[in-house]
């Protein structure tokens, strides 16, 4: 017997509002299969607005509700059973935040929970990671966002630290992240990565993503650290306009990919480790999986 239901998930960044649609395909005797099935991103960056003036423009709450109008037309038209949408550090720093998910849940009928960091990295680590890492290893997980980083420490398979720091691509463009949380992340880093005689990163987002896509590596493979920092050095010798022709980076994209390349390196020097693998998984992914277990609440369409 085989069944297949839709699920969405809405994950509203400081950089990005993302709509990921995934098929839900169950069979009997058979683990649980998750196929994306459609994937909208659009470029608001609310936290150039919240970061800098403490709440979200009147243009870019007009855009946010014309966004989740067309999410909500898309998820009736894919005939989505649940979904669950999330707001990160942007909305949950505005001032005028909490009012435009409510304009939002009127006008749009969709209802938008504000999650803090912890719950934000408590998602994440639902994705499947087991299926990306060796059971008998360490890795630190980095995900990388417009607003803030989650960084996660698994040993052996299980999660035995996690930790949310306001250092995000959208706040160091705008150069107001404080020399003291990079200190601090730095601590946070190394304690909890000290004990360990060998340590992998494992990055998540859409820059890391992008990068691992440049590379031409295969799924499964590491980048190296040196790698990186090649990448990170040669991205510097180009001007916005030159990344956005010569090296066909998106406007939105040509920007914040130095500061989350500069995040990516740091955790890779502080905590030691010489490889980063990327699975290609986010926020989205661990909102559909949270959704699909109980884990979080979800609203039926």
């Amino acid at each position: 017997m085989l069944t297949i239901k839709k699920y969405a998930a809405i994950d509203i960044g400081s950089n990005a509002v993302r709509l990921l649609i995934s098929s839900i395909i169950e069979q009997k005797d058979k683990p649980t299969k998750f196929k994306k099935a459609s994937l909208v991103r659009v470029p608001i960056r609310l936290g150039a607005d919240v970061f800098l003036n403490g709440e979200i423009s009147e243009d870019n709450q007009q855009r946010m509700l014309d966004t989740m109008t067309a999410f909500k037309l898309l998820m009736k038209s894919h005939k989505i059973v649940k979904y669950k949408a999330c707001a990160t550090s942007a909305v949950r720093e505005a001032d005028n935040g909490k009012e435009l998910v409510k304009l939002i849940s009127k006008k749009a009928k969709i209802d938008i929970d504000i999650i803090n960091g912890e719950e934000e990295a408590a998602i994440i680590a639902a994705t499947d990671l087991h299926s990306y890492i060796k059971e008998d290893q360490t890795y630190l997980y980095v995900d990388v966002g417009g607003g803030s980083t989650e960084f996660s420490v698994i040993h052996h398979g299980n999660t035995v630290a996690s930790k949310s720091f306001r250092i995000g691509t959208v706040r160091l463009l705008n150069d107001i992240v404080k020399k003291e949380t990079w200190l601090e992340l730095e601590e946070w880093i190394k304690t909890h990565t000290k004990g360990y005689d060998t340590i992998d990163l494992i990055g998540s987002g859409g820059n890391i993503n992008k990068i691992f896509k440049i590379s031409g590596k295969a799924m499964g493979k590491p980048l190296t650290y040196f790698y990186l920092t090649s990448y990170y050095n040669k991205l510097q010798t180009y001007s916005y306009e030159e990344r956005i022709t010569e090296l066909e980076l998106n406007q939105d994209r040509a920007d914040v990919i130095i500061p989350a390349t500069r995040i990516y390196l740091s955790a890779m020097k502080w905590s030691g480790a010489k490889d980063i693998y990327v699975p290609k998984i986010g926020l989205s992914d661990g909102i559909i999986k949270s959704v699909y277990y109980g884990t979080v609440s979800s609203i039926n369409l």
